[in-house]
């Protein structure tokens, strides 16, 4: 539905929608999430904590995604009514160490109560870094496509724990010439279609090559889907994917940057395409179509 609702937006008259994780005005970056009970989270099955932090982590995702530093939080929630200021305060309480983390300000925002589900909606608002943001569109036929941590299996505890990547991001904007980027919150193919798309070109990805978590070689044994198939689909990683002159991916690739500081590791995964589409070479060294697959909303 919200492809469709994007291609429609896009067509009316006088609209201008940029195909990024969060809009630039000026010098501030400003993205805004909404999660809701059912869809993103079970309330009942979930503590409140993880919740409300999951809420301001997928925001800092973008920001990470755009390469810039995130300041200002607005945070707006409709909360059940049957303890809802507990729920408040947990909800808070779970947000409370990124906020301190990254030095975040909460600036307003709204409550409300009904008879519904729980809905956690909040907008963050960041700066841009010296060097500028980095866009969708900016990837280059012949790019290295890299990403910063392994993929799939999200569903057993890593969509609530990620690390937004704000400090390699703003690492790889000061230190490095990075093209195109986007976070990998739909599932790796589908984002990396957008990623491509939106710069006009393809991209090949190389099977051996997919980092693939433990936890998609867990929920495996449980789904009877191959441990690849998660990591191309599974969507809620959160990891940045993000494409560089060949050079550029060389130096990282052997620097790895972070891996003493964070833990975080870079992977080469594929590259840009002046032909469109994806395709998939598989271990036996085989050109494949690639269908993009993730989470529609």
């Amino acid at each position: 539905m919200e492809a469709e609702l994007l291609k429609r937006i896009r067509s009316l008259p006088g609209t201008e929608l940029i195909g990024d994780d969060a809009a630039v005005i000026g010098d501030r970056i400003i993205t805004v999430d909404m999660l809701t009970e059912g869809v993103d989270f079970i309330l009942a099955e979930t503590d409140p904590k993880w919740i409300g932090r999951k809420a301001l982590a997928v925001n800092l995702s973008d920001i990470a995604a755009m390469g810039g530093e995130p300041r200002w939080i607005f945070v707006a929630v409709a909360l059940p009514k049957h303890g809802a200021l507990e729920l408040a305060e947990q909800l808070l309480a779970g947000m409370k160490p990124l906020i301190d983390k990254y030095s975040l300000i909460l600036a307003g925002g709204d409550t409300n109560t009904w008879d519904g589900g729980l809905i956690v909606s909040i907008t963050v608002i960041g700066c841009v870094a010296e060097k500028g943001v980095f866009r969708r569109s900016g990837g280059k036929a012949g790019d290295r496509l890299l990403t910063t941590g392994k993929l799939g299996g999200s569903i057993l505890q890593h969509q609530f724990s990620f690390e937004p990547r704000i400090d390699e991001a703003l690492y790889l904007n000061r230190h490095y010439e990075v093209h195109a980027a986007i976070d990998i919150s739909d599932g790796l193919t589908l984002d990396l279609h957008r990623l491509a798309t939106e710069s006009r070109l393809g991209a090949i990805l190389f099977e051996t090559k997919i980092p693939i978590a433990d936890d998609a070689v867990t929920l495996s044994g449980q789904s009877g889907r191959s441990p690849l198939d998660h990591a191309l689909s599974d969507g809620e990683d959160f990891e940045l994917l993000f494409s560089v002159a060949p050079q550029e991916a060389k130096k990282l690739l052997s620097l790895q940057p972070f891996q003493t500081t964070s833990g975080v590791i870079l992977y080469d995964i594929g590259e840009l395409t002046a032909t469109t589409g994806l395709q998939m070479v598989t271990a036996d060294g085989i050109s494949k179509p690639l269908i993009p697959q993730g989470f529609e909303h």
